[in-house]
């Protein structure tokens, strides 16, 4: 997985721990700032942090406690938290890196494949195989899904947030208002909006093409990403779990004479 720099603007800024610190130059003068890289142990925590998240919030869900998070990097909690000020700075971190990874995914299987039906199970295989489906951001998922009455209006527009998920609500992950200052919303859609319409243009190409069932949206091809990638304590038999799920899920996709 590799790491994107966030869409978020402000939180990027705290999510890098200070990844870069600015300095004055010439004999004090303060004359402009510069960057300065973190220390070699500074920069080797944050990664095990970014890595200890996506494998723990991929196993649990966004509702993994930052303790669990730093047991699994092998770090002080305080560790976690000098990088990542609060739990929803980290968890927008993730979500994002995730988003603009099935993005690249879903591009590359859009442009060297030039048969559609191939295209699109390209994508899914290579997304569902590398678990970031697990870590959408909930915005991402709830595309298709009717309005709740009142729930249209410019209400409806403002900046949205990944929600833990909770033990309740059959652990689903749901769309809040920010209540705190916002975090460049309007990025944050644009992160997701940049992936619903490549993928869309995935499945425009396949049911035009005649392979893929006319009532499949993208929506459902998501969902597919979302639910073929199980955590299983042995990589051996998850990957053989996501394969056989993902096959017949794919079957259930395809259009029939």
């Amino acid at each position: 997985m590799h790491i994107q720099d966030t869409h978020w603007s402000s939180a990027s800024v705290l999510a890098t721990g200070g990844a870069t610190v600015s300095a004055a130059t010439g004999n004090g003068r303060g004359d402009g700032p510069r960057t300065t890289p973190l220390r070699v142990d500074a920069q080797r925590n944050l990664e095990h942090v970014l890595r200890a998240a996506r494998e723990v919030f991929g196993e649990l869900g966004y509702g993994a406690p930052m303790e669990d998070v730093a047991r699994r990097a092998r770090v002080g909690v305080g560790t976690v938290y000098r990088r990542f000020p609060s739990k929803d700075v980290l968890v927008r971190r993730i979500a994002e890196e995730e988003t603009s990874r099935l993005t690249d995914q879903a591009r590359t299987a859009l442009g060297q494949e030039d048969e559609p039906w191939s295209a699109l199970s390209r994508f899914l295989r290579t997304s569902v195989a590398s678990g970031a489906g697990r870590l959408l951001p909930p915005q991402v998922l709830r595309v298709g899904v009717p309005e709740e009455v009142g729930g249209s209006g410019a209400g409806a527009e403002e900046a949205r947030v990944p929600q833990q998920r909770t033990q309740s609500g059959a652990g689903e992950l749901r769309l809040v208002p920010e209540e705190r200052e916002p975090v460049a919303g309007a990025d944050d859609d644009s992160g997701a909006a940049a992936l619903l319409d490549v993928v869309g243009r995935l499945v425009e190409r396949a049911r035009a093409a005649g392979e893929l069932r006319a009532d499949v949206s993208v929506s459902d091809v998501l969902l597919v990403i979302a639910t073929a990638a199980p955590s299983l304590p042995d990589p051996a038999q998850q990957a053989a779990a996501s394969s056989r799920l993902l096959d017949i899920l794919l079957e259930g996709l395809r259009s029939r004479p």
